[in-house]
């Protein structure tokens, strides 16, 4: 590679990795306990594990008590509220409703209620704005600026993608001359350094990327469901467009519904409904959300629209390809679709990122001190008593 090119990619390396080296740093720190969240929320918040012998969140497992009663007792709970999800656990009978005042609410006005569906008691309930873990993802996610604070993290991670890229091509040059993974201990502070900020970055340099982008498309989560509403669910409710939206006095029968989409489609877990008026549904549908049963189509979601008044079926159909890679990546990103082994490989590799992070920065503010302005003359200098 000639001079030229290497300092190119030098200077976009180092302002590639300057403008997005803080807010990298903030997205690491409060990543880091993030991937952990399941097991963080059932520690501080003791939420009761429990299970029957074969039976999930399906409708009509024995034991079970029917979803309109569920949706009662929630409602119940919070008098003057309307429903806005109802969320499932295919593993055990465990679900949560989520209430608002309206039914297009924002999530800070929700509140989510965690009921056992075996018994029909409501052992938690919590604002969907509250708790240290609720805030440090509101952090990770927009910097409490909403979508502008998502675009805005979008754009560092691919400055971020950059600077990885950039600082890959800078080492081939560098490794050279010394072998792989060399660490200079005998040299300098710096050169210990930046073997280290070297061999760490490129240890974790596919993970980087596939977190950065995966990342990057979750920023977008809004404009894409933005779009599947305009396009797939416009087409899929095109017969009751310049409609008066659905009032919750006349929602139908829950139970009814969850039939008519299960004979839709068979074979599939349901894992939650969006209620009519919100951002997953239309203003007249129950839209029962079910995912595969596979490791990798269990990420995949397929709605089934059901008249929220009459229980009719309206439409079921896959979502489109943007919506899937959105699904996709929320998982990779967080690396929860492996268990706990992969979970603390996630965290042991994001705290490698922290410390190329860091040695970036301290490299960089280690090079300016070195080359700073040269110190003043003495004085007493021979020259300086001639020209006095």
């Amino acid at each position: 590679m000639q001079n030229r090119s290497i300092r190119a990619w030098a200077w976009v390396h180092k302002w590639t990795s300057l403008v997005c080296t803080l807010f990298l740093l903030m997205l690491c720190v409060t990543g880091l306990p993030l991937i952990f969240h399941d097991e963080i929320d059932r520690l501080t918040e003791g939420t009761p594990q429990f299970r029957l012998p074969g039976v999930g969140s399906s409708s009509d497992a024995p034991g079970l008590r029917p979803l309109d009663d569920m949706l009662a007792r929630a409602l119940a709970e919070r008098p003057g509220e309307v429903p806005v999800f109802m969320a499932f656990d295919n593993d055990q009978p465990s679900m949560t409703v989520t209430t608002a005042p309206r039914p297009d609410s924002p999530a800070s006005d929700m509140t989510i209620l965690q009921l056992d569906r075996s018994t029909g008691e409501i052992f938690a309930a919590e604002s969907d704005s509250e708790g240290v873990m609720h805030f440090i993802l509101q952090l990770h996610t927009d910097m409490f600026l909403g979508l502008p604070g998502m675009l805005f993290l979008g754009a560092m991670g691919l400055l971020f993608a950059a600077a990885v890229v950039s600082g890959v091509v800078l080492y081939v040059p560098f490794t050279r001359k010394l072998p792989f993974g060399t660490l200079r201990y005998s040299r300098s502070a710096r050169a210990k350094w930046l073997d280290y900020h070297n061999l760490l970055g490129v240890v974790t340099v596919a993970w980087v990327l596939v977190v950065g982008i995966t990342g990057t498309i979750h920023t977008l989560a809004d404009p894409i469901n933005q779009a599947w509403q305009r396009s797939e669910l416009g087409e899929m409710t095109r017969a009751y467009a310049g409609r008066e939206a659905l009032p919750p006095a006349r929602y139908g029968s829950l139970d009814r519904a969850m039939a008519r989409a299960r004979e839709a489609l068979p074979g599939n877990n349901p894992q939650f409904i969006a209620f009519p008026g919100g951002k997953f549904s239309s203003k007249h549908h129950y839209a029962v959300f079910f995912q595969g049963d596979t490791p990798l189509t269990e990420r995949l979601l397929t709605p089934a629209l059901i008249d929220a008044e009459t229980g009719a079926f309206t439409d079921a159909r896959p979502m489109p390809w943007y919506y899937k890679a959105l699904s996709l990546s929320r998982p990779l990103h967080f690396g929860d679709y492996g268990g706990l082994p992969l979970k603390l490989l996630w965290a042991v590799l994001d705290v490698f990122t922290i410390v190329v992070l860091v040695t970036g920065l301290y490299l960089w503010l280690g090079k300016r001190r070195a080359s700073g302005p040269a110190p003043a003359p003495a004085t007493s200098s021979p020259r300086l008593r001639r020209a006095a």
